[in-house]
């Protein structure tokens, strides 16, 4: 990137400090010509907070990988010399990363270059009470992974621009952004339907139902960051209350077809998409979003289209689906009739598109298993993922719009609120809802295990796993490749080094 630290100085730079700051081609060409920040347009500042979505979240790196591999949903195994990335997936998944690991490195700067774009709009006097609006949606919504995943959030008053950030731990952080969004909706649009790419009253109702329902978790002594937590009646009345707002929209609902969510042409297909990245087949950069990363990094080189053999599921994971259940797997028109490409976990001998089997490099048959040491796996370990259907006719640049907010999690919100609350039979009838659309038979019982194991089946590899698991108490847990409890303060992130050294007000995580 080309140096603006002093173009954008004290205001961009050092609200993310503690974080590098990268660019965009948008930053590049606005921030190259310009030598004060209030004369930059805050249409293009807020356009380029929008991008960092896609470059932030969409790589199978950094925010992702921190909310998918420590959980019990995937995991990424050693094959020869490919993947070994000097421990880099191993050591996320054992739950021994370290404060220079290089996804705790990179989402932590990601993360805050995205709030500090968001606080250049926040910031910009011509900015319109819109724009403000969006642009305070858009730093909610970085915070709140900052705030989930390291535990503390860097934040510069704007009265006060010259002092060092505040370090916010998470009550105040959840405060922060609770506060924020109810300011700041009633300046946001109603979503004209599903498959908004920008702030709507909608999604930040979303993005304040996850942290109401997470709020015992942040509101927990940092000193036990695992728990146990005490849900608050007023926290989940919140939920419940934000939930029936977005369904009483009118504007979303249940999409019979589970992989339609996901499809290349899921703006059309879909009415669940609260908030997503927005893609256009073809466009050279789609805000910086890399949707082929979601198959590339699981597909092996021989199956089409041919990825890099990477991400597998968990063996109990796989186990919990009915084989019934639609969302468990399915035959694709336009995918599987032309490649053998099925959506869903993959499993067992892997078929062309005309039933031949396929092998593996070495000539052997290419059969997915579902147990294996991931430190020393062959080339077939492993069951892989597929839930965005890749476009056979633009593999590299298809249409699928990233998926951030889905209706169907905030009605599991709803219900597992209702269930924290004492109502199960109400929290029953949601989930029943949802199984039936997903051609499942309906639970006679609930228990707190049903409910977490519904959120699995319903938003695997959509990254929320860590964060359900967290709130259910199973995170530390032991599972494949990880044999023994993990201790309990690995449920937040290390803050990295760099930043303690140049940021007093930050202390390192209780553990680390």
């Amino acid at each position: 990137m080309k140096n603006f630290k002093n173009i954008l100085y004290p205001s961009l730079l050092t609200l993310a400090m503690g974080g590098a700051i990268g660019c965009t081609n948008l930053d590049d060409a606005v921030l190259d010509r310009l030598t004060d920040a209030s004369s930059i347009s805050p249409d293009l500042t807020l356009k380029s907070a929008y991008q960092s979505l896609g470059s932030n979240f969409t790589d199978q790196a950094n925010v992702y990988a921190l909310t998918e591999h420590p959980s019990d949903e995937m995991q990424g195994p050693t094959r020869g010399a490919d993947w070994d990335d000097n421990g880099r997936w191993r050591n996320l998944h054992t739950h021994t990363w370290t404060n220079q690991s290089d996804d705790v490195l990179g989402a932590w700067n990601n993360l805050n270059r995205g709030h500090a774009l968001a606080n250049e709009v926040i910031n910009n006097p011509k900015a319109t009470a819109k724009q403000k609006a969006e642009a305070t949606y858009l730093r909610a919504f970085y915070m709140f992974y900052t705030m989930d995943l390291f535990g503390q959030v860097t934040f510069r008053d704007p009265a006060n621009p010259g002092a060092l950030p505040k370090a916010l731990s998470r009550k105040e952080a959840a405060a922060q952004i609770i506060s924020d969004l109810n300011a700041n909706i009633p300046s946001l649009d109603n979503a004209s339907g599903s498959n908004s790419g920008t702030a709507t009253k909608e999604a930040a109702r979303f993005l304040l139902a996850k942290v109401y329902l997470n709020k015992a978790v942040y509101d927990q002594d940092p000193s036990s960051p695992a728990g146990p937590f005490t849900f608050a009646k007023a926290d989940l009345d919140q939920v419940v209350s934000l939930a029936d707002a977005i369904t009483g929209s009118g504007k979303f609902s249940l999409t019979a077809n589970y992989f339609d969510n996901f499809h290349f042409e899921n703006s059309a297909r879909s009415k669940e998409l609260i908030f997503v990245i927005q893609n256009e087949k073809g466009a050279s950069n789609n805000n910086g979003s890399s949707v082929r990363n979601r198959y590339f990094m699981t597909t092996h080189y021989n199956q089409v289209p041919s990825g890099w053999n990477g991400f597998t599921t968990l063996s109990d994971f796989y186990n919990s689906f009915e084989k019934t259940d639609s969302r468990f797997g399915a035959a694709v028109p336009g995918l599987t009739d032309k490649s053998g490409l099925r959506a869903g976990f993959l499993a067992g001998q892997q078929y062309d598109q005309n039933g031949v089997a396929l092998n593996d490099r070495s000539g052997k048959p290419l059969s997915f298993t579902a147990k294996y040491d991931f430190k020393v796996a062959n080339e077939a370990d492993g069951i892989r993922v597929i839930k965005y259907i890749p476009d056979l006719t633009d593999i590299d640049s298809p249409a699928n719009d990233y998926v951030f907010f889905r209706y169907a999690d905030i009605l599991l919100m709803k219900a597992e609120a209702l269930f924290r609350g004492g109502n199960t039979a109400g929290a029953l009838t949601i989930i029943n809802d949802l199984r039936k659309t997903r051609g499942v038979a309906a639970l006679a019982t609930l228990t707190a295990n049903d409910v977490l194991a519904e959120r699995g089946r319903e938003l695997y590899w959509e990254g929320w796993r860590r964060n359900d698991q967290i709130r259910f108490g199973t995170f530390a847990n032991p599972v494949d490749n990880r044999t023994t409890a993990s201790p309990a303060y690995r449920v937040v992130f290390p803050i990295p080094q760099r930043e303690l050294e140049i940021n007093s007000n930050l202390k390192q995580n209780y553990g680390y």
